[in-house]
């Protein structure tokens, strides 16, 4: 059993309670760009890569994929604070870090620096980390490294895959893509897909419209941001969430509205692509993160800019 080497309780953010809190746990280098660092590590080891941290620990890391996500969840929990100074309903961010405590300082003088409401700081020796996710009450595990990623999933935890990549922050309130098949749903209809065609697919839609679809990856972590959502009326939240699908609106539309409203699970704007490029309707959307289970789909997020994180 591997040692959580260190946690640092952050004393300047306000604590949250974990049984009521949307728990999002990110790794650094999905928060921060990291990259030139993680090269280093892979190309001269650990203690080289510990050293640089050390001599630059007061020098701020770029910001990452992840951060403008971050900084919007932050931009909620002030506005439902205003609304109700007792709520504890609010998010949890926490870091969740391969690296030794003596590397992440750097770490959280940077997130000091850029006023990042990071309630702890987990730097875990051990090469699966994801073992502490469920111990925290995590809804959503955000991380660069795809095995970190497959291991949470396993673990009935929502995660993604975030891809490194020069991103311009937007403004708020936060907004949040979510993909259909796969995603949000099951994805029975994608192997009915694969098996029979785009024909099958939309009659099997058609026979099981009255029934629900299966849950996918992110629908507990749906639920929840839809739940605090719901605390504000439509004009005022400061959370929108929309879904961006491949499937037809005439074909295969229907199920998917009669699923979110059997869910209860408000969604602000449906687009159903009928298979386009989502690209250009995010690029409309200026999302702080999109989730996909299509890599074609992530890279056309990411040529327009938009924080992209897959889910496999």
């Amino acid at each position: 059993m591997a040692e959580l080497e260190s946690t640092v309780i952050n004393t300047n953010v306000k604590q949250k309670d974990p049984s009521t809190a949307l728990v999002i746990a990110v790794t650094t280098r999905a928060i921060f760009n990291l990259e030139e660092e993680h090269k280093l590590y892979l190309e001269k080891g650990k203690e080289e890569y510990t050293r640089h941290q050390q001599a630059n620990q007061d020098k701020p890391l770029p910001p990452g994929t992840a951060f403008a996500f971050i900084q919007a969840v932050q931009y909620v929990n002030k506005k439902i604070l205003e609304s109700n100074p007792a709520e504890r309903d609010l998010f949890d961010i926490l870091v969740l870090s391969n690296n030794s405590p003596e590397s992440g300082v750097r770490i959280i003088n940077s997130a000091k620096h850029y006023g990042l409401e990071i309630s702890k700081f987990c730097f875990v020796s051990d090469e699966d980390s994801t073992q502490y996710l469920k111990s925290n009450s995590v809804k959503l595990f955000l991380s660069a490294d795809r095995t970190d990623v497959c291991n949470a999933l396993q673990r009935g935890v929502s995660a993604a895959l975030v891809f490194q990549q020069e991103v311009q922050a937007p403004s708020t309130p936060l907004r949040v893509v979510f993909d259909g098949d796969a995603v949000l749903f099951s994805d029975e209809t994608d192997q009915i897909f694969q098996e029979q065609g785009l024909e099958g697919a939309v009659q099997y839609e058609r026979a099981m419209e009255a029934i629900p679809i299966g849950e996918g990856p992110l629908k507990a972590f749906a639920m929840h941001l839809g739940k605090m959502r719901k605390k504000f009326g439509q004009g005022e939240s400061p959370i929108r969430t929309y879904l961006v699908t491949a499937r037809s609106g005439r074909d295969m539309g229907v199920r998917a509205i009669k699923t979110l409203r059997e869910w209860g699970l408000p969604i602000d704007e449906a687009f159903f692509m009928d298979g386009a490029p989502k690209g250009p309707i995010l690029a409309q959307i200026q999302p702080h993160i999109f989730f996909d289970d299509g890599l074609h789909n992530i890279q056309g997020a990411q040529n327009v800019g938009v924080p992209s994180a897959w889910v496999p």
